[in-house]
């Protein structure tokens, strides 16, 4: 019997060299079990979606204006039929084994309801990221805010698993975006990525779906691939901001009751411009000051629509 295959989704915006690294990489690769990558490039202005990577099963799609992360990774995983769909980050390179062995581990029969893999990501040195999260409540969210997630984890749990050394294999709540495989059947079961999220939060949102089926997720610590992490938006640091505690917030006011939801919003909104501004002042540094404030401006900006969300059914406190 054949053994099942992938498509690679890849979301380009300004990435510079690091797509053509990571195609690359790909290339290098045991390919066998790939059927299509096809990069969305969300109007990128920098060049790097002029691609011309002729041993690469290679479409790319421009979509003429920025779909956010969520958006274009549907537009990507609608371009394809193999019944997996590997979500790619640019700022990531694979190794000779890396897709093959991903594929191999979630075909076991022991694995049949595993909906998602993920993998061991390294930096350049070698050390292991540790990126699997837990489905936060609002006590996880209003940690991230108030910096209580450092100073008290046993009360305010962080959402990234810091105490879990990402060398072992085990099933999490969820693993990072940056490489994420997924049966196309679940994916498309419950509806892709949510797009009321622009980017941040929306891949945790298609994990917790995904569990709602009573499907697992699994973290894989033998199969590894380079992640450089930060990727483009270490150049926005100030719009950065802005979109990760929007998709937080988005996140509380989908999954959590109206009362946690309103506790994790009055946190980020009233109690996180201050203690990022006393952060700032004690580092000493006005470039983080001015990005803090920059980002909460666009933030209260946008609060209008953020509101307008629609809110699922709150599955946690």
């Amino acid at each position: 019997m054949t053994a099942p295959r992938v498509d690679i989704a890849i979301v380009n915006w300004n990435s510079g060299p690091l797509l053509a690294a990571c195609l690359r990489s790909i290339a290098a690769s045991d390919m066998s079990r790939i059927d299509q990558i096809i990069v969305v490039d969300n109007n990128s202005t920098d060049a790097s979606a002029e691609l011309n990577v002729p041993e690469l099963p290679l479409q790319v799609v421009y979509a003429g204006a920025n779909l956010g992360f969520g958006r274009a990774c549907n537009v990507a995983a609608g371009r394809g039929r193999a019944p997996y769909i590997l979500f790619l980050n640019p700022d990531a390179e694979v190794f000779d084994k890396t897709i093959s062995g991903v594929l191999e581990e979630m075909d076991r029969p022991e694995n049949a309801d595993v909906a998602v893999g993920g993998i061991r990501l390294i930096d350049r040195e070698g050390n292991t990221q540790r990126h699997c999260a837990r489905f936060p409540g609002w006590r996880s969210l209003v940690g991230e805010a108030t910096g209580l997630a450092r100073l008290a984890p046993g009360l305010f749990p962080p959402v990234i698993m810091r105490e879990f050394d990402h060398l072992s294999s085990q099933d999490v709540d969820h693993v990072i975006g940056a490489f994420y495989c997924v049966r196309r059947r679940v994916f498309e079961q419950v509806g892709g990525f949510d797009e009321d999220y622009f980017v941040y939060f929306e891949d945790l949102d298609l994990s917790r779906r995904i569990a709602d089926l009573g499907l697992r997720r699994r973290f894989l610590a033998d199969v590894s691939a380079f992640h450089a992490g930060g990727g483009t938006s270490e150049r926005i640091k100030a719009r950065r901001l802005c979109l990760a505690i929007s998709g937080r917030l988005t996140y509380a006011r989908k999954h959590l009751s109206r009362g946690s939801a309103a506790a994790v919003w009055s946190a980020a909104l009233l109690v996180e411009p201050l203690t990022r501004t006393a952060l700032a002042l004690a580092r000493g540094s006005v470039a983080e000051l001015l990005a803090t404030w920059q980002g909460f401006a666009m933030l209260y900006t946008h609060l209008p629509s953020l509101a307008r969300i629609s809110r699922r059914e709150a599955s946690g406190a």
